[in-house]
């Protein structure tokens, strides 16, 4: 497996594993399956691992701890706070607190059984808390020897910039793919010359770039994704034109056409890590093998051309408000 750096000097695997679906939002999961999908990426030299406290809510964060008893020196482990929920499910709110940030970072060590956790996010921007406070309580569970490096999701430019300041950011973690360039208009440019890494979190458009489903009943009727604007209706059959065009590509070189999504993300940059999700070993080895892709410049030219910023049909989600804050 390849390796990419975030940040100064964090180094982790090419592509990393987002482990939100084995718990959470997806459909059914099976805890066994997902352990052993998560022994199978380590085996395979991905060692960069993806979770939050929110997800399960909770339970994602013991599942990941299970399944790396033995091999904590194998994995950089990120996890991440501030989207708040009751052990129900129910939503609290994003919480930036100083005192909170400290408080969840306690509870995810323990439920992921670890003593340090190698790259720790504020998962949203809380913008009742001045961000220099967020991250200045950051910054408290680094001298403390809890955190070692620290991240940001969904940030805007300004926030980035700010954070930066108190302490330095090694990673911004924001979605990015062939269906959400939203990133390229001023996130990249500003991570770039602040030297923080990227992490791209649905790489895969949420699986649909893979070409799986056909309308939007092939989801599962539990399946988070059915409620987002982009699997809906209209927006749905609108983003298949999206898939087309990935499949012209992948049918040309003899590959599945989530591997061209997920060679073109890693072709935009040495500094950008893409996270996809999965809880299926077969997946698994086909996410690992996009990495082997080179894509040619006209290859990358006639996917950018053909599904440029803004053309996806759907927001990203039904409210928009809690992004690039």
């Amino acid at each position: 497996m390849e390796t990419r750096m975030l940040g100064a000097d964090l180094q982790v695997s090419a592509i990393g594993l987002g482990c939100m679906g084995m718990s959470d939002f997806y459909g059914t999961s099976n805890e066994g399956e997902a352990i052993d999908v998560i022994r199978y990426a380590l085996d395979r030299g991905v060692n960069f691992l993806d979770t939050a406290d929110m997800y399960g809510p909770f339970t994602n964060e013991k599942l990941v701890g299970k399944a790396i008893q033995g091999r904590r020196d194998k994995v950089i482990l990120a996890t991440k706070f501030g989207n708040e929920r009751n052990p129900d499910g129910s939503w609290v709110g994003i919480n930036g607190k100083p005192e909170y940030v400290k408080k969840a970072c306690d509870a995810s060590l323990q439920r992921l059984g670890v003593d340090h956790i190698d790259l720790y996010y504020q998962h949203r921007v809380d913008t009742t808390v001045p961000i220099e406070d967020t991250i200045g309580a950051m910054a408290d569970l680094v001298q403390a020897g809890k955190v070692r490096y620290l991240g940001m999701s969904e940030a805007a430019p300004g926030t980035i910039r700010r954070a930066h300041k108190v302490h330095p950011i090694t990673a911004l973690q924001t979605e990015y793919s062939l269906w959400t360039r939203d990133p390229e208009k001023e996130i990249l440019d500003t991570v770039r010359e602040l030297g923080i890494g990227f992490v791209a979190y649905s790489p895969l458009g949420r699986g649909f770039l893979t070409g799986r489903w056909s309308k939007p009943e092939d989801l599962p009727a539990d399946d988070w994704r059915r409620k987002q604007p982009r699997f809906q209706g209209e927006n749905f059959y609108q983003n298949l034109k999206i898939v087309e065009a990935v499949k012209a590509i992948a049918d040309a070189r003899g590959v599945k056409p989530g591997q061209v999504a997920l060679a073109w993300v890693l072709a935009q940059g040495q500094d950008i890590v893409p996270i996809p999700g999965t809880k299926h070993q077969q997946y698994l080895e086909e996410n690992i093998a996009a990495v082997d892709i080179v894509l040619s410049k006209g290859e990358i030219d006639q996917l950018s051309e053909a599904i440029p910023p803004g053309s996806t049909a759907g927001n990203r989600y039904p409210d928009m408000s809690t992004v690039n804050r």
